[in-house]
């Protein structure tokens, strides 16, 4: 009998779209004959532990980051006990091999569903952004036995067949192993190659992973990779520790694209086999083409006839380009704005571009007609409850369709997780949990987690109702029973005034796939 792999994937209910790399590494050891589940904890109703019934869809309905929606029948939400129901799926599948991948901020939830395995756990291996950038802090859990740094593909394939013929698995790249006495055994880290890879096998997922609410609707939508990387250095990210990864280790440059051939084949899966509605371009800067690279994609795409989203920077906007983008079926955009203070951005956020340069190429962007939603942080190190102003200063100032703020989550790998360590604000190796859950990881004297939590709250209040209201909503920050009073008062007046119901394609368009 072939190897069997299960893979697991923690999540909360919401908290992230389809996830492509899953489905990939299911593709890639399918190939190779393996034998594949997979357990994912997205629609459970309750998990069971601190993030007990957390919903992250909700949360941002409730914060006024996205419109209300109505479940399709699709989705159903399982009642019953995610850790009983993960240990009988270990028991009936019995896989030789665990592949877990996680966030950082679902790694323990990951780790829980691990330990209630007890000691006849099979022998497991952990992915992802978080096992790449803290590979040390992984291993130091004893329900890690392996940890992937770096793409998985290549090395999680080879395991398998090590472990088939029943060979040693030491010297792998991109494989840390953690011996029997506790020493690791590292490997270099090197790039896949893309174009190698298969189609996502969407089998493995449950129907209802391929629905996502978008502007009070669901929509069936996919994920279309085109590049890996972002030549860009935000200090909030894990893309300059990326980039630095593997230019170090390989000399190369982990920014590319996939060949324009691979991209139509999987364009035409998604809509022909698929039936997709909705695609969205997981790039993280979709504008990351060479000279005429955008020219040659818009021509492939207009065959396709599918509306999409995708999420790019401000300094990428041009008239002639983005007008092309429309034409050929771009439905949504989202743009980073992050900080509305251009010292702060520029020094702290390493995002140097101008307000003029923002309010210009966004003013573009609505002339053309693309509705587009802008994001941004709250909660920096360094940054304190007046500067914050400035961020929902230069948001009444856009005519975005929709905003939303999120509290700065120091994950592992990024420049600011250092400043943060620096500053004392982090316990070493400290592993952080879902902002959806508790709000602000960092309580900062000159900028306190309830002064954070309370802006992010009524962020859009503030951004969209008159400044005469403001003292309204500054009560309505406070989580008191006054406070909760108000901000339910305004919240009502703000979905009446600023939110149309509508089933409408267009009018449906004007928010962000909620998770992205």
């Amino acid at each position: 009998m072939r190897l069997k792999i299960l893979l697991v994937y923690p999540n909360l209910r919401g908290m992230n779209m389809l996830p492509p790399a899953i489905g990939l590494l299911s593709a890639v050891l399918k190939r190779s004959g393996f034998t594949v589940r997979l357990f994912d904890t997205t629609y459970y109703e309750k998990l069971m532990d601190e993030h007990s019934d957390a919903d992250s869809d909700q949360m941002k309905v409730e914060k006024l980051m996205a419109r209300p929606f109505k479940m399709p029948q699709e989705i159903s939400l399982k009642k019953s006990n995610v850790y009983q129901d993960f240990k009988e799926e270990v028991q009936s599948f019995n896989p030789d091999l665990i592949a877990m991948s996680a966030t950082e901020d679902m790694f323990l939830l990951g780790i829980r569903l691990l330990k209630s395995l007890g000691s006849n756990r099979p022998l497991t291996i952990l992915g992802g952004v978080f096992a790449t950038f803290g590979p040390k802090i992984a291993l130091g859990f004893p329900e890690i036995d392996i940890v992937c740094k770096g793409e998985g593909e290549d090395a999680l394939n080879t395991l398998c067949h090590r472990l088939e013929k029943g060979e040693g698995y030491e010297d792998i790249p991109n494989l840390w192993v953690k011996r029997r006495d506790g020493s690791i055994k590292v490997n270099p880290t090197k790039m896949i190659d893309m174009d190698a890879n298969p189609l996502i096998d969407m089998s493995i997922f449950e129907e209802a992973r391929f629905y996502r609410p978008m502007g009070g609707r669901v929509w069936r939508m996919f994920p279309v990779e085109t590049h890996r990387g972002c030549p860009y250095q935000c200090a909030f990210c894990n893309s300059p520790s990326q980039q630095k990864l593997y230019q170090e280790e390989e000399g190369k440059s982990y920014l590319r694209r996939k060949t324009f051939e691979n991209m139509k084949r999987e364009l035409l899966f998604y809509k022909n086999e698929m039936k997709a509605e909705y695609l969205y371009f997981w790039a993280d800067t979709f504008f990351s083409w060479k000279e005429g690279e955008f020219e040659q994609f818009a021509e492939m795409y207009e065959d396709i006839k599918l509306p999409f989203w995708c999420q790019t920077r401000v300094e990428t906007v041009t008239y002639d380009r983005f007008k092309r983008l429309k034409d050929i079926g771009c439905a949504r955009i989202s743009f980073g704005l992050e900080h509305g203070n251009e010292k702060f951005r520029k020094e702290i956020v390493r995002r140097p571009y101008s307000n003029d340069i923002l309010t210009k190429n966004l003013t573009i962007i609505n002339d053309i007609g693309i509705p587009f939603s802008v994001n941004n942080i709250m909660g920096f190190p360094h940054e304190t409850y007046e500067l914050a102003f400035d961020t929902i200063e230069v948001n009444r100032s856009i005519p975005a369709s929709d905003r939303n703020a999120y509290a700065f989550t120091p994950f592992t790998g990024t420049p600011l997780r250092e400043v943060c360590n620096q500053l004392g604000y982090l316990k070493e190796n400290e592993i952080v949990h879902s902002i959806f859950v508790n709000g602000s990881l960092l309580d900062m004297p000159q900028f306190p987690r309830d002064k954070i939590n309370g802006l992010l709250k009524t962020f859009n209040m503030y951004v969209n109702f008159p400044k005469s209201r403001w003292p309204d909503i500054k009560k309505a920050e406070q989580e008191t029973p006054e406070g909760r009073k108000i901000f339910s008062e305004l919240k009502e007046e703000f979905m009446q005034r600023f939110w149309k119901q509508t089933n409408s394609f267009e009018d449906a368009n004007t928010a962000q796939p909620m998770s992205a």
